[in-house]
């Protein structure tokens, strides 16, 4: 079992016991892993929870952050410091990632928010009866031609209230590809609605 060595503690012994742990590691041994989570782990949530402000990214960055120790343990270099230090600035640099992450995530919802209130409700109101009666024709005829998988996004999005994220759970597919679903389908709708019919040129006056 290792013991992390505290900073009160002999720093060359901390080493050695790092130097051995990393040997294991990159022979495979599980064990291996398991004694550095028990040793570091609390210490990456740590960090983690201090850049991210959340205990459930926190748990997310730590398991991101012994994966890679077990899938790349040559990236860490105990000859140029302690595996704790290098674990820290490993938590650091994916807790950061996570929070920019967040952050794209939160512009590109309100990105899609934009694009779904710009299409015409399809309700007519008691001005415009006849045109957004045909607003509505129109915006189901579209509806219809888009592909299917498309569709069903656009339904969820738009009709069903669901982001973008909680559609792609629901249709058991990738977030990333649900977005690029739902944008695409938001061009194609927005195309298609751009230049409704006017009644009156239709009447011939």
């Amino acid at each position: 079992m290792v013991v992390p060595v505290e900073s009160t503690g002999d720093t060359s012994m901390q080493l050695a016991v790092d130097s051995e742990l990393h040997r294991r590691l990159v022979y495979g041994d599980e064990s291996a892993l398991a004694e550095a989570y028990t040793a570091y782990g609390s210490l990456v949530r740590r960090v983690a929870v201090r850049v991210t402000r959340s205990a459930v990214a926190a748990e997310d960055v730590a398991q991101e952050v012994f994966a890679q120790l077990w899938s790349r343990p040559y990236a860490f270099d105990a000859r140029r410091g302690s595996l704790r230090s290098w674990l820290s600035m490993l938590a650091h640099r994916r807790a950061v990632d996570w929070v920019r992450s967040e952050a794209r995530h939160r512009k590109d919802a309100r990105a899609d928010d934009s694009a779904l209130h710009a299409i015409p409700d399809a309700a007519p109101g008691p001005d415009e009866a006849l045109v957004d009666r045909e607003r509505s024709l129109l915006l189901h005829s579209a509806l219809a031609e888009l592909p299917q998988p498309q569709r069903e996004v656009v339904h969820l999005a738009y009709f069903a209230g669901r982001t973008y994220r909680q559609a792609a759970v629901e249709l058991g597919i990738p977030e990333g590809t649900a977005k690029t679903r739902l944008r695409t389908a938001l061009r194609t709708l927005a195309e298609s609605l751009a230049d409704p019919p006017d009644p009156a040129l239709e009447r011939g006056a």
